[in-house]
């Protein structure tokens, strides 16, 4: 622990700044296939394409530009579709076209400019170095936001903050001056009224990201002699995002039973302890589809093994659990523990798969099982082998892993992970461990959901990380590691995961309730809310606090976790389709409202409620004992999702929130897909689907206005297999129209295979909220007295004044579709 001693001024040293100088003169500059290549007096540099609209800038002090490999975090761009460069010289510059890209290159510094083929700036980058480090500082409007950089601390805009890009195990409080966390994800969105544009960094070893020290500008600087940039232009974020996306790639479409509710503790000690709490969760009728075993679970907690006397018989366990609707999650760390006889590391050993010092010998050190050896995950055969071990746990009925301390974490290391000249033979180029680190949980996580998805025979694995690197979406959910039960890291969640879904990773989410500390009824209540709207959804605590499954806290608290977490389970279809979108476009399923509305002002720094969707608006409680807080709601007509009240967008409105109520809004166009309640997940073939509808309403706006529109793909599959990959799906487009005095709703599926999995045709309800116009008639369906009236036909209407509800129900056939015709 600090005291004061730690600012005693005597204590601080003088520090003096280091001279840096530019990269140039420019010396000559040649033509390639694919790119340009320039040669300075003090480095060289090379422009070429990256894709699709894409970029790559790269420098280096001491390797050939041109040659430098992109790192794991890329996807292989396809050449034969990556367009030339004509470069023109002129008296102080270079100039480079290609797709639309102006690259202007002062010749004196070799600093550049970009511009894109929307005639839009996309950044000056001025280059300088000093020994090995090299600095590139990036100019920025007055009126410019910064987002991105994955889950760093802080509020949503980044500007004015400063963040070093080294994954670590900080178990000390998140605070905003944290300034590396466990995952490294370089990119940053640069928003002004002027432009939009994004830069990647790939850089897998340290990266200083600051724009505290001069607020007008970004300074990067890395430290091993280059320094490696994709431009992603806009013109707006949704486009930056996208960009982001085709070069890193976007999430698999993971289990439908991993969006569920998910319950875990640093640990449940035993056998019996998981069977109770499964029993638990069924007899309290609170829906979970997930248990998660912390590392209590192995044998002197050695990885790929159960403890033979806390639970004597595993598989039996699993499957039992299994029949209830629970899967088990089980942690595995990287270190492997140094014990002869033990399997995992005499193989590892005698095929020398671990990491080694520089003079050959094994690196060691301390994590759970205290002295450990390290996969070397930069190798493809370490890999290979890593992903085989989970042979263990598929053949216990496991399907998903929970990957921890992998930045990786070493207890008695001075740098708290592996020595920094620990040797990485990185598939026969070798490098040091510092210029890789940050690849290190990437890797890891990629060795894990590769072996999964070969041993699985057809079932989706679920791999869940702490640490990662750009790319990380492709293998692995992220939640943001050790949190606290503080009401400050429910709320800066937020800011976190909105920037974690604009950094590519969709999936992502926090320790509901806190890690360590001890969290309060009421703040359990609170999170718990927000949890059941963010992309991952789990319940996490460390030993020694209180416990916090929901009925540790009274039958308030309980009722209201429940009541939430139904929630969620209702609106799966609407969340598994976002997924499928995600998985498509790569845009966040939890997103801040700038995301959609990015000419809003008011919103660009908004950083404690954010969009489930584009069409639900979540703004939670974030301070102990309030029942009110205001909510911006962007341009639109919005509806309180509990009372119905209408209100005009635009504008700030205090919302009454008492404990059991969380801030909700739902945008005037909406189309939200539910199912009845369930206790668990068990297939994406949706029964019984209630298809809401959000019209304008009534309010002294309504009349002469616009009509209303809303859309909605709802996405089905069987939700385990992945059969969905080879067309064995459908998807129900959905959409409605309405104006002063009528409304019409069309659906029609589409992509439709259904050969493996047994969904039938079946009536769907439509519940229309809001409707401008009493209905009179609605062509070839018959209106019923009353709303149970529906409930045993195939088809029927009812209006409800009171409520101003109208319900239709009718059957929509693959074939066909339908539409359907409301007058008023």
């Amino acid at each position: 622990m600090q005291t004061s001693e730690s600012i005693h001024p005597d204590q601080l040293e003088q520090s003096t700044k280091e001279a840096f100088h530019g990269l140039g003169p420019v010396i000559y500059a040649e033509q390639k296939e694919h790119a340009v290549k320039i040669r300075g007096e003090h480095g060289n540099m090379a422009v070429r394409g990256a894709g699709p609209g894409i970029i790559r800038i790269t420098y280096a002090l001491h390797e050939d530009a041109a040659v430098l490999l992109p790192t794991p975090a890329v996807l292989p761009a396809d050449s034969l579709a990556l367009a030339g460069w004509e470069l023109k010289e002129q008296v102080d510059s270079l100039e480079l076209r290609s797709q639309g890209f102006i690259v202007i290159v002062d010749k004196r510094t070799m600093s550049v400019s970009v511009t894109d083929g929307h005639h839009s700036e996309c950044g000056s980058y001025k280059m300088s170095r000093s020994g090995s480090r090299m600095q590139c500082r990036t100019a920025m409007p007055e009126d410019a936001a910064v987002y991105g950089l994955g889950e760093t601390t802080g509020f949503l805009n980044k500007r004015g903050e400063k963040y070093t890009m080294w994954n670590s195990d900080i178990f000390d409080p998140h605070v905003p001056d944290t300034e590396s966390l466990y995952q490294s994800i370089p990119v940053l969105i640069q928003h002004s009224k002027s432009g939009t544009f994004g830069v990647f960094i790939d850089e897998p070893g340290k990266l200083v990201v600051d724009m505290r020290e001069d607020r007008d500008q970004v300074m990067l600087e890395t430290f091993h002699g280059k320094m490696d940039l994709y431009i992603l232009p806009g013109p707006g974020i949704k486009e930056v995002v996208a960009a982001y996306a085709r070069l890193t790639g976007v999430m698999e479409l993971p289990p439908l039973w991993s969006l569920g509710y998910q319950q875990s503790r640093f640990s449940y000690m035993n056998q019996e302890e998981v069977l109770g709490l499964a029993a638990a969760f069924r007899e309290k009728r609170i829906p979970c589809d997930v248990i998660y075993l912390d590392i209590h679970y192995m044998d002197e907690y050695k990885i790929f093994t159960f403890d033979p006397v806390r639970f004597p018989n595993p598989k039996q366990m699993i499957a039992e659990l299994k029949t209830m609707g629970f899967r088990i999650v089980p942690v595995v760390d990287p270190g492997v523990k140094i014990d002869a006889g033990y399997s995992v590391y005499e193989q590892g050993s005698a095929e020398g798969y671990f990491c080694r010092k520089p003079d050959g010998e094994l690196f060691t050190g301390d994590v759970w099982p205290g002295a450990s050896v390290f996969p070397d995950f930069t190798e493809e055969t370490t890999r290979q082998w890593w992903g085989r071990l989970h042979q263990f746990y598929v053949e216990h009925g496991i399907s998903g892993i929970w990957n921890d301390m992998n930045e990786p974490s070493v207890f008695n290391s001075p740098s708290k992970t592996l020595d920094p000249d620990v040797v990485h033979r990185n598939g026969g180029q070798e490098k040091p461990h510092e210029e890789l680190h940050n690849l290190y949980g990437l890797l890891m996580c990629e060795a894990t959901r590769n072996g999964l998805a070969r041993l699985l025979d057809g079932e989706r694995p679920f791999v869940l990380t702490r640490a990662g690197y750009a790319g990380i979406q492709r293998y692995a959910a992220v939640w943001t590691g050790d949190n606290r039960s503080y009401w400050e890291h429910m709320e800066m969640f937020m800011a976190m995961g909105m920037n974690l879904g604009l950094s590519g990773v969709a999936f992502c989410g926090a320790d509901i309730g806190g890690f360590m500390h001890h969290t309060s009824g009421e703040l359990l209540a609170r999170w718990t809310q927000l949890g059941a709207f963010t992309p991952f959804f789990r319940n996490h605590s460390a030993i020694e606090t209180r416990n916090q499954e929901p009925w540790h806290f009274g039958e308030e608290i309980e009722a209201i976790c429940r009541k939430y977490i139904e929630l969620r389970y209702r609106l799966l279809p609407y969340i598994y389709s976002l997924f499928r979108a995600s998985t498509q476009d790569g845009l966040p399923i939890m997103s801040p409202l700038v995301l959609h509305h990015p000419l809003d002002q008011r919103v660009k720094n908004l950083s404690d409620q954010y969009l489930f969707g584009t069409h639900l608006l979540v703004a939670p409680i974030c301070r102990p004992g309030r029942e009110h807080r205001v909510v911006y709601l962007p341009e639109g007509v919005w509806f309180d999702y509990w009372t119905g009240e209408r209100h005009a967008g635009g504008q700030n409105v205090v919302a009454y929130a008492p404990l059991d109520t969380l801030p909700l809004y739902v945008k005037s166009g909406a189309v939200l897909p539910m199912i009845p309640g369930s206790q668990h997940t068990g297939t994406a073939e949706w029964q019984s689907l209630n298809i809401h509808l959000y019209g304008l309403g009534a309010g002294t706006d309504c009349p002469g206005q616009e009509p209303i529109t809303g859309e909605f793909t709802l996405y089905e599959d069987d939700g385990i297999s992945d059969a969905y990959t080879r067309g064995i799906s459908r998807s129900l487009q959905i959409f409605f129209e309405e104006g002063e005095r009528c409304m019409s709703i069309s659906c029609r599926y589409a992509d439709n295979n259904r050969t493996l999995y047994s969904v039938q045709d079946e009536p769907l309800l439509f519940t229309i909220h809001h409707i401008r116009f009493i209905p009179t008639e609605i062509h070839g369906i018959s209106q019923v007295p009353g709303l149970c009236d529906l409930e045993h036909r195939h088809s029927g209407w009812y209006y409800d004044k009171q409520d101003n509800h109208l319900y239709i129900k009718c059957i929509v056939t693959e074939e066909a579709g339908k539409d359907i015709y409301v007058k008023g």
